[in-house]
C-alpha cells in the first residue's frame, strides 16, 4: 500500500501544474498560465470536482463566468451541477440587450457586459474566474448580477494572487471568496 503521506492534497496538486511564464505580458510580471490544467485530464478532473463538492450541496441557480478562462471553469460547473451557466464578456461580444459595469486597470479600464436576461432577482449565483489579481474583474462582474437583482453567494477562482490585494478589495465589499490556491508575486 502507497505511503499516504506522499499523495499531495489536491490543492496542492492542482498548484504543480500551474505553469509560471516569467515577464508576460510585460516585464516583471510572473504570469500563472492555468492551461496545463485544462490539458492533462487527470488534473482538470481534479480540479473540477474541487468546486462540484464546494457548490453541489449549496444549490446556486445559476454559475457566472467571466470572459474568457471563467468560462471555462464555469460552464463545465455548470454542467456537473445541472444549473445555468452565465458569460460575463468583454464589451461588444453579447448580440441582445446588456448591462455593461466598467472597472479600472493598471493601465485604464476595461467594460464587461452581461444580457439583460441573464439572471433575475432572486437568483443565487456563483461567480468564477481563473484567477483574482486586482479585483477589478470579479467586483465588476459581481455589480453586474446584483443589478438584475442576483445574489452572488460566493465568489470563486484557482489561483489568488494576495499581493496584488484583490481578494482583500473583494472580501471588504462584502464578497465571500473561494481560492484553490495562491501565489506570492506578480
Amino acid at each position: 500500500m502507497p505511503d499516504s503521506t506522499a499523495i499531495a492534497s489536491p490543492g496542492d496538486y492542482i498548484k504543480q501544474h500551474i505553469r509560471t511564464v516569467p515577464d508576460w505580458p510585460s516585464p516583471g510580471v510572473q504570469f500563472r498560465d492555468i492551461t496545463p490544467l485544462l490539458a492533462n485530464p487527470r488534473v482538470f478532473r481534479v480540479l473540477i470536482d474541487q468546486f462540484v463538492h464546494r457548490y453541489f450541496d449549496v444549490k446556486p441557480s445559476a454559475i457566472a463566468g467571466l470572459d474568457a478562462r471563467g468560462f471555462i471553469i464555469g460552464s463545465v460547473l455548470a454542467y456537473e451541477l445541472n444549473i445555468g451557466f452565465v458569460p460575463i464578456r468583454k464589451k461588444g461580444k453579447l448580440p441582445f440587450t446588456t448591462v455593461e459595469e466598467t472597472y479600472e486597470l493598471e493601465y485604464g479600464s476595461a467594460t464587461v457586459e452581461m444580457h439583460t436576461d441573464a439572471v433575475k432577482p432572486g437568483d443565487r449565483v456563483v461567480l468564477i474566474d481563473d484567477l483574482i489579481a486586482t479585483g477589478g474583474t470579479m467586483m465588476a462582474g459581481m455589480r453586474l448580477l446584483e443589478r438584475l437583482g442576483a445574489t452572488v453567494i460566493e465568489g470563486a477562482a484557482i489561483v489568488d494572487l494576495p499581493e496584488l490585494h484583490g481578494s482583500d478589495k473583494l472580501r471588504a465589499a462584502g464578497l465571500k471568496l473561494f481560492t484553490l490556491v495562491s501565489f506570492e508575486g506578480h
